[in-house]
């Protein structure tokens, strides 16, 4: 969806897709055909052998934004990279909600501006703004 809304704006989409394998990458076929899709996978069984974070610092030198779904380790090593840019980043958090209401706490995590829920203050939240070492789900 954030890819169609990109390119119905006039936007360039490039998607950065990771996983440990290549049957584990989403269909390339299910993508628009206007995004330019980059692959790494860490067995190498498709595109660039490793971990998608090491291509990261070839893209973010000219991306507008960046946006970032996948678990906690991959967004602390995107935390250090974060020096090698100054554009905004977006992280989908992925963390067990109890409730997903707001009620049961069971989803908050730590902030720069103070505790907030995934499941209501989310779940997307600026990189630079959650307290990393804080989180003990990683």
């Amino acid at each position: 969806f954030l890819a169609q809304q990109a390119l119905s704006q006039g936007q360039a989409v490039t998607l950065l897709l990771g996983a440990s394998t290549a049957p584990q990458l989403y269909p390339q076929h299910l993508l628009p055909p206007e995004v330019k899709l980059v692959t790494a996978t860490e067995d190498g069984t498709a595109g660039k052998k490793g971990m998608i974070t090491d291509l990261l610092p070839d893209f973010t030198g000219w991306a507008d934004q960046i946006f970032a779904c996948g678990p906690g380790s991959m967004y602390q090593t995107m935390t250090k990279q974060k020096l090698l840019t100054t554009k905004p980043v977006q992280v989908s958090l992925e963390v067990r909600m109890g409730c997903g209401l707001g009620v049961c706490y069971g989803c908050t995590v730590k902030t720069k501006s103070g505790l907030k829920q995934v499941c209501q203050d989310g779940p997307v939240f600026n990189l630079d703004d959650i307290l990393w070492e804080e989180l003990n789900y990683l």
